[in-house]
């Protein structure tokens, strides 16, 4: 008999020992790797009603736990603008004064050395000195002039007037005098010249 013939022979063995055995069966099957696959393990059991709501409220306890902490941290945002909003308010002027303290600084070197001479002269000239560097540092650096206004029209956005006279001459109200002279800042007048003005006397009837 051929090797063919019987390895044919066992094979028709081992088929009638599974139907006349199905358990041996099985387990020539394991022994020779074509069991069947095991079942896999079932999924997870659907949540009772009770445990869903405690998963909805710890979920609702976390999130109420982050809006806390969002809300928390915009309110020390907020407070920490409004702080630098208020220091740069109060500290706005600063590079202004720091340019003005060394004009102090003269005033007071002038006022030192007038009070320690007789001659009126060189003190007067100090002073005047003082004041067109300070004028200068205003205008140049920050946009503030001053304007004259003598000799021009009477212009209420410009002036105020403080006193008035009647005058032949004058046909228009006219700026006879600068009591103190008005300021603009850039093109904005921030303190109109305070004068006096010369009106035209009132036709008589």
């Amino acid at each position: 008999m051929s090797k063919r013939d019987t390895q044919s022979e066992k094979t028709d063995q081992e088929e009638a020992q599974k139907d006349e055995n199905p358990a041996e069966s099985a387990v020539l099957e394991a022994q020779n790797g074509s069991a069947p696959p095991e079942k896999s393990e079932s999924a997870e059991a659907p949540l009772t009603p009770e445990e869903k709501i405690a998963k909805l409220e710890a979920q609702l306890a976390e999130n109420h736990d982050q809006f806390l902490r969002k809300a928390a941290e915009f309110e020390n945002f907020r407070k920490r603008m409004n702080q630098e909003k208020q220091s740069a308010i109060e500290y706005a002027n600063q590079s202004l004064l720091l340019d003005i303290i060394p004009i102090i600084d003269d005033l007071e070197r002038a006022i030192l050395a007038g009070e320690s001479s007789t001659d009126i002269a060189p003190f007067l000239e100090g002073v005047k000195m003082i004041e067109k560097r300070l004028t200068g540092q205003l205008e140049s650096k920050w946009g503030l002039h001053r304007f004259n206004s003598a000799g021009e029209p009477f212009d209420p956005n410009l002036h105020e007037a403080l006193m008035m006279e009647r005058s032949a001459d004058a046909k228009e109200a006219v700026v006879q005098e600068d009591l103190f002279k008005g300021y603009m800042l850039k093109e904005r007048v921030i303190r109109p010249a305070k004068v006096k003005v010369l009106m035209p006397e009132e036709n008589k009837v």
